[in-house]
């Protein structure tokens, strides 16, 4: 393996070693802008006039991804150069997909406007902060981070309000999106502090032992407890999959995921046992046309907008995405597929494949074991979220609620999401220079 390069010492040394991400960067930024010409051409047609404010969305796209190269170029950043372009593209296909369904229709700049901004910026501030091996730091708060975890949903059930059968935050903001990253970084943590203890298997029929494991069993097991109150189905299984992944990960022992499964079977036949949400999840998958203007709704109008995409799509404005349920967030994807089509929306799927490897790439190359586990933990996340999302809206699993990452609307999902892209292109920096203590000239006399 290459070694990592010494970090560049002038600014014209470091503007050359980010050509690629430049490069990269440069052809985004022109097809998200080609996507927005034909957009704004197209709302002529739809008897809707153009305004100065319809400009500012692709223009604070491509300020605020242009401001994090010259930002890593300006502190010397080495970490991966084809993360944030993959992470860009994704993100303008969103962008693209919100303005097309009125998200940014107001008369006045207003939050919607600030929200991908911000979240490339806090992306920026957890690289700065974080790069050149300090991310390990974050391995200290190891408790701090369970805490906070079931003190974040503890908050919600206590202070959230019910909507559909779930439980919200006050205005229907949605903190355990936070869950994504604390949890990953308290699992990452933990399994580096007890990785040898956890790899440990003893009996005629392998299995774990219990004493380096039940802390982090309890702590599974008291928080998907919590989210299976506020009947977050979604998350439990995006966080559950995620922390035997890593489990499985930093112990080399596939016996966690093989356990795992056999655990999650019997949690999923007692939710559908004990839980009617998770039965008319269910059975509105398996037969949607049994109750098709109740349950079945949702999955039949996002097949019904798939199909009519055809396979090129129905191109801008010529679809009909508000007869798609939930449109900006749960169902997105069927938007895409209604206007690009089969080849337009699986051309996103391998852009999405594309950075889910280059995530799982970048854990594989960290220097440090839990830089190596909090990555892994970052790509689970971000694999099995696109996996469910996709999947339900394709009626190839039940619908879960989950949102797809950078396309979907949602506030606090995209700002999550682009702390934990800054979090792993940290740990793609690498580790600093071992400061070498010199060697005395001259030997005192005896």
């Amino acid at each position: 393996m290459a070694k990592k390069p010494a970090r560049p010492e002038t600014l014209p040394d470091r503007w050359a070693a980010r050509a690629p991400e430049r490069q990269l960067l440069l052809w985004v930024l022109f097809a998200i802008g080609v996507g927005f010409l034909m957009v704004l051409g197209a709302l002529p047609k739809d008897g809707i006039a153009v305004r100065g404010l319809d400009l500012l969305p692709p223009l604070g796209f491509g300020l605020a991804f242009f401001a994090v190269h010259l930002a890593f170029v300006g502190v010397g950043f080495r970490g991966d150069q084809l993360l944030l372009a993959l992470v860009a593209f994704i993100a303008g296909v969103g962008l693209l997909a919100q303005f097309r369904m009125g998200v940014y229709a107001g008369r006045s700049l207003g939050l919607s406007h600030l929200v991908l901004p911000l979240g490339v910026t806090a992306l920026t501030l957890v690289v700065a902060a974080l790069m050149d091996g300090r991310y390990r730091l974050l391995a200290s708060g190891l408790w701090v981070w369970a805490l906070l975890s079931l003190g974040i949903v503890v908050f919600v059930l206590a202070t959230g309000q019910r909507f559909r059968g779930a439980v919200y935050g006050s205005g229907f903001i949605t903190p355990t999106e936070g869950l994504k990253l604390s949890v990953v970084l308290f699992a990452a943590a933990f399994i580096d502090h007890h990785a040898k203890a956890l790899a440990r298997w003893r009996g005629p029929i392998p299995f774990p032992r219990v004493r380096p494991l039940w802390q982090l069993a309890l702590f599974a097991v008291l928080l998907l407890g919590l989210l299976m109150v506020q009947r977050d189905l979604g998350l439990v299984l995006i966080l559950s999959l995620t922390m035997l992944l890593m489990l499985a990960a930093g112990t080399k022992r596939i016996g966690f995921l093989v356990y795992g499964a056999l655990a999650a079977g019997a949690a999923g036949y007692a939710v559908l046992q004990f839980f009617s949400h998770g039965q008319r999840r269910v059975a509105s998958w398996l037969d949607p046309f049994q109750d098709p203007t109740g349950a079945g709704w949702q999955v039949l109008q996002g097949l019904s907008g798939m199909y009519a995409g055809g396979l090129w799509g129905e191109g801008f404005s010529q679809a009909r995405p508000r007869y798609t349920p939930i449109a900006e967030s749960d169902f997105v994807y069927a938007v895409v597929a209604e206007e690009l089509g089969f080849i337009g929306s699986a051309l996103l799927l391998v852009f999405f494949a594309l950075l889910c490897w280059r995530l799982m790439l970048i854990a594989s190359r960290a220097k440090s074991p839990f830089g190596m586990l909090a990555a892994t933990g970052i790509a689970c996340v971000f694999t099995v979220q696109t996996l469910l999302n996709v999947g339900g809206v394709a009626k190839a699993i039940p619908i879960t609620g989950v949102t797809l990452p950078f396309i979907s609307q949602g506030g606090s999902s995209l700002l999550v999401t682009c702390i934990a892209i800054g979090l792993v292109l940290a740990i793609s920096d690498g580790e600093p220079k071992p400061v070498r203590k010199k060697a005395n000239a001259k030997r005192t006399a005896s």
